[in-house]
């Protein structure tokens, strides 16, 4: 028989249950799972159709759902076709990818042409191989986008930086792509981190930004099959953890998030499927 002492215990426990599925529901409310408001697309992914055919190509990139755009070139056309094509499709363009030798030459003219199409951040997508042996090298590169930023900065946009996995490899004992964190201004440099990149030099994106926050301002939303041989997938069909990397987005100090897959075999394919997922995830 049930004892009066067996019985109030059944009923505490049975309480404790009730109140614990309570205090769940209760912060699943406080704190529901978020989604992506924004997905956008790296246009580098469709770079071949947009050579035949650039207006059709965004108006493809449209129709799946992109509501942001980052151009990789824009294959003849002028800041205000650009600019009209983008609001033909009702498409946005925070970010444009250019050239490291216009840091050298012509980079006021890159800014008055990105901010007349309505870019807000000039990225540097790529450092030439001859111009990063030395920690010396990545040293000067660091305070070339300090002064790149200040301009930037100035004409009312932002200076950002895009990694590959080559800023992963150690240089004398030291990793380029702390460097660059390291001695650029917050103020004035931004970083758009490639995941599927990090991940590939061997790195992880959330100790990045543990050490570095709010100095991710994009991200490339990009998958890898994993080892062996990690190749670059559709989103959502490879191994990388997008669900916790984007619930750190806020320390992250993440704004956009750029789909992209440098050799896609149907690009459209590709754009599509990697949307869907995202689409759906939550985190």
């Amino acid at each position: 028989m049930q004892t009066r002492r067996n019985f109030i215990a059944t009923l505490g426990v049975a309480a404790l249950g009730i109140a614990s599925r309570e205090a769940m529901a209760s912060s699943e409310i406080l704190a529901p799972r978020r989604k992506l408001k924004r997905i956008g697309l790296q246009l580098y992914t469709v770079r071949d159709l947009m050579k035949t055919d650039l207006p059709g190509t965004l108006s493809k990139v449209a129709a799946i759902g992109y509501k942001e755009v980052e151009f990789a070139g824009y294959f003849g056309r002028t800041p205000v076709q650009i600019r009209e094509l983008l609001r033909r499709d009702g498409l946005s363009s925070p970010s444009t990818h250019l050239p490291f030798e216009s840091l050298e030459s012509g980079w006021q003219k890159q800014l008055d042409d990105a901010k007349g199409i309505g870019h807000h951040w000039a990225t540097i997508a790529w450092i030439p191989e001859d111009k990063r042996k030395t920690l010396d090298d990545w040293k000067r590169h660091a305070d070339s986008f300090n002064k790149a930023g200040a301009q930037a900065k100035a004409a009312g946009m932002r200076f950002a930086y895009h990694n590959h996995d080559f800023e992963l490899r150690s240089v004398d004992g030291q990793r380029p792509l702390d460097i660059l964190l390291t001695s650029t201004d917050p103020s004035l440099v931004d970083f758009e981190m490639d995941l599927y990149w990090v991940k590939f030099g061997g790195g992880d994106p959330l100790d990045f930004f543990n050490r570095y926050p709010k100095r991710f301002a994009m991200v490339h939303v990009k998958d890898s099959s994993g080892p062996p041989d990690n190749r670059m997938v559709d989103v959502g069909q490879g191994t990388i953890d997008f669900r916790s990397i984007f619930a750190q987005s806020q320390k992250a100090g993440i704004k956009h998030y750029f789909v992209e897959h440098d050799q896609p075999a149907d690009p459209i394919a590709t754009i599509r499927n990697s949307y869907n997922y995202l689409h759906r995830l939550t985190f």
